[in-house]
């Protein structure tokens, strides 16, 4: 927040400008104020993060699903210190690398092979039933290899039911493309992950934006998990921006839009539209 030093300074230099007939734009200063919260993951390892943000959403990967965050206790240490000064927002919250390598299946060695889904079982195959299971998979391996550790050493709850978690969807990721039944079993992916932390008690929502999201994802029925899912919506560049996307549709319908991110000087930076 500016001091009133420099508010009055730059209301006096506002005022000469209008006297000059110079168009004076309204100044966004809610950059830095106390409601602001912020997300971090690897990029920022060993960079200094700013004191005391209002609330903070910790990657718990490191760039794609199946690596962590080599970084994450520390992370999730500083986290621990948010404000709290926005009631809607839990203090720390994660976020998760979400993927689905169905068509490269055969050069990963993280697909799965066997599992009970709702789509059927499992064989190994790039269809609904296997997408479902790796999705399940990626989140249990979050929750219960990622997490614990780091969370225990940070001195926060190891329960995934502690946390509102967020998943990630972003074309940077290994997605399947190219025809409705792809996105379908992106889709399913991202079912099997909401099944799983929902399942032990995790608040989840969605994260990306909305030519990503139809890219991926596409539409999303009724009768899915991630109908009237929360969404976290990328894209702005300014706090003037984030607001602003607040009033944009949600990625799944049903949902909200709950929480938007803008960049500045190269931090992400986020505001509640609560």
């Amino acid at each position: 927040m500016p001091s009133p030093v420099r508010a009055v300074a730059l209301a006096a230099l506002a005022g000469l400008l209008l006297v000059l007939g110079v168009p004076v734009a309204a100044a966004d200063t809610s950059d830095g104020h106390r409601e602001v919260g912020y997300d971090v993951s690897y990029p920022q390892c060993d960079e200094d993060l700013p004191d005391g943000p209002a609330f903070a959403i910790i990657g718990v990967n490191g760039g794609i699903a199946t690596r962590p965050n080599p970084c994450l206790a520390e992370q999730l240490e500083w986290a621990a210190g948010s404000s709290g000064a926005v009631p809607e927002q839990p203090p720390v919250q994660l976020y998760v690398n979400t993927a689905n390598p169905g068509q490269v299946r055969d050069e990963v060695s993280s697909w799965p092979l066997a599992g009970d889904t709702p789509y059927g079982t499992c064989r190994g195959e790039n269809d609904l039933a296997c997408s479902w299971q790796y999705g399940w998979i990626r989140a249990y391996v979050d929750a219960q290899a990622f997490l614990p550790l780091a969370a225990t050493d940070a001195g926060l709850p190891t329960d995934p039911a502690a946390y509102r978690w967020w998943l990630d969807v972003e074309t940077m990721n290994t997605w399947q493309t190219g025809s409705s039944d792809a996105r379908a079993r992106n889709r399913a992916s991202l079912e099997g992950m909401t099944a799983y932390l929902t399942g032990k008690g995790g608040q989840v929502g969605v994260y990306s934006t909305d030519l990503q999201w139809r890219r991926i994802v596409g539409d999303v029925p009724p009768d899915s998990p991630l109908h009237e899912l929360d969404s976290w919506l990328a894209g702005a560049s300014t706090a003037r921006e984030a607001r602003a996307t607040c009033r944009q549709a949600p990625l799944v319908p049903g949902g909200r839009v709950v929480l938007t991110q803008y960049v500045t000087r190269g931090l992400d930076h986020d505001h509640s539209c609560a």
